[in-house]
């Protein structure tokens, strides 16, 4: 017994060095300003995500080709990027200016130019964690690519299988691929990836996108030539950072902007001294909890609350969401687009304007007493801090300090859980940062049992904030919650986000010390689920009811204070 213990801790203890590896190397790489990733630089990187194998990642240190992995990776990269050999990682230097169009991941928001036949540009504003994030990915994409060169490279010389050949001729061809052609195609992709004919049908029409049908058949190809050339012709892949990026990275050039012109908006319109409510989340919940049971009288007539709020989530009902929209507008809300680079829109309420107030009881509060409740868009790991930091600092203005009034902050995010699947909630009562020895208990204003009763798991406990979600496996995850940590999930921003609180009410002093403070997650998977990871798809309509039930206890404490 003592022995299985002493192995599975040892496990756990290789996948955190091999965590703080990577993380020590990409740091290293990107001072460096270029590395080789199938190269000698890149080697360190590539040992130690196989070591680590993450669960996102599947199959990565087998043999076969990880499909599911590869289409989690490629929906966060850039269209087109397994035909580039040079990869070049830039701050904001101007080219939404040029004639390059920008292209944007399906799951990430970021700005990427293709610059020309071999090089790709991927703009990079929202600090380091988005950097890890794409060198990871980038990492698992390149050693996938030597497994399809392994399978079809036959000598030296660069003689191929046959099996790459009829690959080859499909991607190629300039007509249209008919099912026959498709099908045959497909049984020789399914030898080169060491996969079945029934999970590459299975997976090959999620991988399309707008007039690409066959992208999957380019992706591999793609993939699979660049590796040839490495091994063939020594042409390697090169990722640079460029000069500009590695001069401004952490000094919140992006973050200090998007904050001014909130706190600028809310001079304006003469908030700024109003009790502010700051809440982290998406652009659609708190909006449609304040405004839909006006907009919507009739709706709600016939139909369950829940179901209206899915109505809502789905992206086919444009209609039903532009009379929210409208009835917003007209309401008191207000929509900031981000224009730093931050990628944070925000929404700013005047809880005043509310014409029949919250829930239909209006407020006896004189106007300069209501509720000003600010909704920023989602973060990015690191990007956390840098935000909520500067949102948090005082406003100059005309050489006077004007610090805000804030009441009140509250993150809702969706996180992987520990203890429970898809759509159950995490309160957390502490954040524990990995990799360091780090740790931010705090009062959550939300409790397990504001939250119970409505036919949701409600899970408490401590929450690690991870360094990066691809980067989790099995063995770290289940030595968390089975020890005295007693870690109920993961995320990526809540130590970041509770490191800029603390240091602005206990340090500077340019908010309330006794503000309160509100985090829940919603589970969007869980790690340590075989199947249950990220890479298993979305939430779908199972998010809605934990999403509106966090939203409305926020809003229920807010206007209860």
């Amino acid at each position: 017994m003592v022995n299985l213990k002493l192995q599975g801790r040892t496990r756990a203890q290789e996948s955190t060095h091999a965590i703080e590896r990577m993380y020590i190397t990409m740091r290293h790489l990107f001072n460096r300003g270029f590395y080789k990733p199938m190269g000698v630089s890149g080697e360190t990187l590539r040992e130690a995500l196989l070591t680590l194998r993450p669960e996102i990642y599947g199959s990565i240190a087998e043999d076969k080709v990880e499909l599911d992995g590869l289409l989690y990776v490629v929906d966060r990269l850039p269209i087109g990027i397994e035909e580039c050999a040079y990869i070049n990682l830039t701050s904001d230097e101007g080219y939404g200016n040029s004639h390059f169009k920008p292209i944007v991941p399906p799951k990430r928001r970021r700005n990427c130019y293709r610059i020309d036949e071999e090089q790709m540009n991927i703009e990079i504003t929202r600090g380091r964690s988005e950097i890890y994030d794409i060198l990871t990915h980038l990492t698992f994409l390149f050693v996938e690519s030597h497994k399809i060169m392994r399978r079809v490279l036959i000598d030296e010389e660069g003689s191929v299988t046959r099996d790459w050949e009829k690959l080859e001729k499909a991607v190629l061809q300039d007509t249209e691929l008919s099912r026959e052609e498709r099908e045959v195609v497909l049984t020789h992709t399914a030898n080169i990836l060491g996969r079945t004919f029934n999970e590459l049908c299975t997976l090959y029409p999620k991988f399309a996108s707008t007039g690409q049908p066959e992208r999957f058949l380019n992706i591999i190809y793609n993939l699979g030539k660049l590796a040839i050339a490495e091994t063939v012709q020594n042409e390697k892949r090169i990722i640079t950072f460029s000069p500009v990026l590695r001069e401004r990275l952490g000094h919140h050039i992006h973050g200090e902007i998007w904050a001014d012109n909130i706190k600028q908006f809310l001079l304006k319109e003469n908030l700024l001294h109003r009790p502010v409510h700051i809440i982290s989340a998406n652009m659609h919940s708190v909006m449609n909890t304040l405004y839909s049971p006006v907009a919507l009288k009739e709706e709600f007539k016939k139909k369950k609350v829940l179901e209206i709020y899915e109505a809502l989530s789905d992206s086919g009902n444009g209609s039903l969401r532009n009379k929210v929209m409208k009835a917003a507008l007209d309401n008191g809300m207000n929509f900031i687009e981000d224009k730093s680079g931050t990628n944070i829109d925000v929404q700013v309420f005047d809880t005043a304007k509310l014409k029949n107030g919250y829930n239909g009881k209006k407020s006896e509060l004189k106007e300069d007493e209501n509720p000003v409740i600010v909704v920023m868009d989602y973060a990015f790991g690191e990007q956390a801090y840098e935000t909520m930091d500067e949102l948090l600092k005082p406003y100059n203005f005309e050489g006077n300090e004007i610090k805000m009034n804030v009441s009140s902050i509250s993150i809702m995010g969706k996180a992987g859980i520990l203890d429970g699947g898809k759509g159950d909630i995490m309160v957390p009562t502490a954040h524990l940062f990995e990799g360091t020895a780090d740790n931010y208990p705090f009062r959550n204003q939300l409790k397990k049992q504001d939250l119970e009763g409505h036919g949701v798991k409600i899970v408490d406990g401590a929450m690690i904030t991870v360094l990066g979600t691809s980067l989790q496996n099995k063995d770290i995850l289940k030595f968390f919650h089975d020890s005295t940590w007693n870690v109920s999930g993961l995320e990526m921003e809540g130590a970041h986000y509770q490191k800029a609180i603390q240091a602005a009410s206990k340090l500077r002093g340019s908010i309330k010390e006794d503000v309160k403070v509100r985090y829940a997650y919603y589970a969007s998977d869980n790690p340590l689920e075989t199947g249950s990871t990220l890479a298993s798809g979305g939430l779908g309509t199972s998010g809605v009811k934990p999403t509106y039930l966090i939203t409305e206890k926020i809003l229920d404490q807010i206007f209860e204070n």
